[in-house]
């Protein structure tokens, strides 16, 4: 059900094979960071943003189903929830929850489309 999450939208615009690293990533009210490191995983594709000072140099993790745009020139990738939907996620730490299913599950019923505007299921 929340499998869907983990890959990338057909229109988003993502080209196997191109390194999104250092890219600013767009919420849809601002900016909330660059990427630091991403997955192209077929079935697990995500990127791990580094939000600088905006979460007081913390990480987040995004589920490649929420990019909506992808804008190679300018180096930006569009994200379809807002900052604060995205401050409020299941916290991640990269040592701790990269790889480890239960939070992956977790953070996909946050982000899934069975949750209302990509928040917790009510």
């Amino acid at each position: 059900m929340t499998e869907h999450v983990w890959s990338y939208q057909p229109t988003a615009g993502r080209l196997a094979g191109t390194d999104l690293t250092g890219y600013k990533v767009e919420a849809t009210d601002g900016s909330i960071g660059k990427v630091d490191k991403h997955s192209d995983e077929v079935g697990d594709a995500y990127l791990v943003v580094d939000t600088g000072v905006w979460i007081f140099g913390k990480e987040v993790l995004l589920p490649a189903g929420t990019v909506v745009r992808i804008d190679t020139e300018e180096q930006k990738v569009f994200v379809d929830r807002t900052k604060e939907q995205i401050k409020n996620a299941p916290e991640f730490h990269r040592d701790k929850h990269l790889g480890d299913a239960g939070y992956r599950e977790e953070l996909g019923m946050y982000y899934g489309s069975g949750a209302p505007f990509g928040g917790r299921p009510a």
